[in-house]
């Protein structure tokens, strides 16, 4: 069982700047992929971006080149750096971890974009 926490949201003007951060019970070295996924009101879940044990990103094509994921393992934490937000980015932001028989998934994180 792994138990995610998610931090870092909060209400930014457009163009501006966050990190969100998901906190991990125990070990994700062995996790194969953690990722972030968004869901804003009346829309269904989606993929924001994931990260390999390996280290290789994923990214939806909406946050390529503003969006950053990565894994720091010796930390149990995975981060999303989010830079030139968007109006259209407000949602709540979970974090999810999988591996072959197991889907994890955090409470969420309310990134609010607006001026």
């Amino acid at each position: 069982q792994v138990q995610l926490v998610e931090s870092g949201g909060g209400l930014v003007q457009p163009g501006g700047s966050l990190r969100l951060s998901c906190a991990a019970s125990r070990s994700i070295f062995s996790i194969n992929l953690m990722g972030w996924f968004r869901q804003a009101p009346g829309n269904q879940r989606e993929l924001v971006a994931t990260i390999t044990r390996a280290g290789s990103t994923n990214y939806a094509n909406s946050v390529k080149g503003r969006f950053i994921i990565s894994r720091d393992n010796a930390k149990n934490t995975v981060y999303l750096q989010m830079n030139g937000l968007k109006p259209e980015d407000t949602a709540v932001y979970y974090c999810n971890a999988r591996s072959p028989g197991v889907n994890y998934w955090g409470q969420g994180t309310q990134v609010t974009v607006s001026s």
